[in-house]
């Protein structure tokens, strides 16, 4: 084999795959953003409209209010969802009994279908009959119509958001502490550190790979969420709880204003990208520093 073909060899594996990311990939975004510039209903033909649809994003307050409700879903979700996974992550690397049944149940959530999870949490937090609002009672505390209460419908969302995402960081973050070597922790306890202190000087600087790979995928899931809304709440009451995402199936499938929709798709893509990409490079810095 001569060296020419050598080097073209390679590229013919992952060819289909190439092709498969652009015709389904890149393809449907360049259409997205052509459409995001006309007015086109899916009845008619697009007529292009410059930049009357990104215009009137800037003076549209319900797609305000869903950049918003989106926002603070985001704040959260990854941050606690990151936190509680990384503590019940450092409980599993220790012996304890029953520890493969922990693990399981922990873990359930995040293999369980978005309706699954919608269905469960609307039966636990019925108002009249569910367990969340009967515990309350019997504490001698009111309980609350949590999902159609302006006051706690986004915020009863959060809370399943974080439920059902701690079991991925759990076990991205157990793999990563079974990874670090034993002899590290054998060295710091020789020169007298406490289990605090081999914590925040060996385990957390070496998680930071996976720390970062969590944070960039749990923002990019926090960016999309629409199934848990659109099931529970619906949006509601009075858009408490509409997203971006629930906001462009709104325009595009319900109002057929598809350019319009296009526009807050290309909007939600260039944050989730810029902010993909601060987080990255934000961890390629630390990288360096380290």
């Amino acid at each position: 084999m001569n060296k020419g073909l050598n080097r073209v060899f390679p590229y013919l594996f992952v060819f289909p795959s190439m092709l498969l990311f652009v015709w389904f990939g890149l393809i449907p975004i360049a259409w997205i953003v052509y459409l995001s510039f006309t007015d086109y209903s899916m009845l008619q033909p697009p007529v292009w409209k410059g930049l009357d649809n990104y215009a009137r994003l800037l003076q549209d307050p319900l797609f305000a209010k869903s950049v918003g409700n989106t926002a603070w879903y985001w704040l959260g979700t990854v941050l606690p969802s990151m936190a509680i996974g990384l503590v019940l992550a450092v409980l599993m690397s220790m012996q304890l009994k029953l520890l493969p049944l922990f693990r399981a149940l922990i873990y359930l959530p995040g293999t369980l279908s978005s309706v699954a999870v919608a269905m469960t949490w609307l039966w636990l937090l019925d108002p009249s009959s569910g367990p969340v609002n009967r515990w309350l009672s019997f504490m001698g505390v009111a309980g609350r119509n949590w999902l159609n209460s302006p006051d706690t419908s986004l915020a009863s969302i959060i809370v399943i958001g974080i439920w059902t995402g701690i079991g991925f960081c759990m076990i991205v973050l157990l793999g990563g502490i079974q990874g670090i070597s034993v002899s590290l922790y054998e060295a710091a306890a020789l020169d007298g550190a406490s289990g605090l202190r081999q914590f925040f000087h060996i385990t957390i600087p070496l998680l930071k790979p996976m720390l970062l790979f969590l944070f960039i995928i749990a923002t990019i899931r926090s960016f999309q969420v629409f199934d848990l809304v659109y099931i529970l709440t619906g949006g509601g009451p009075a858009n408490s709880s509409t997203t971006i995402v629930s906001q462009i199936v709104n325009a595009s499938f319900q109002e057929y204003r598809m350019g319009y929709a296009s526009a807050m798709a290309v909007f939600l893509l260039l944050v989730t990208l810029a902010v993909t990409l601060l987080q990255y490079w934000m961890g390629g810095r630390n990288s360096a520093s380290d």
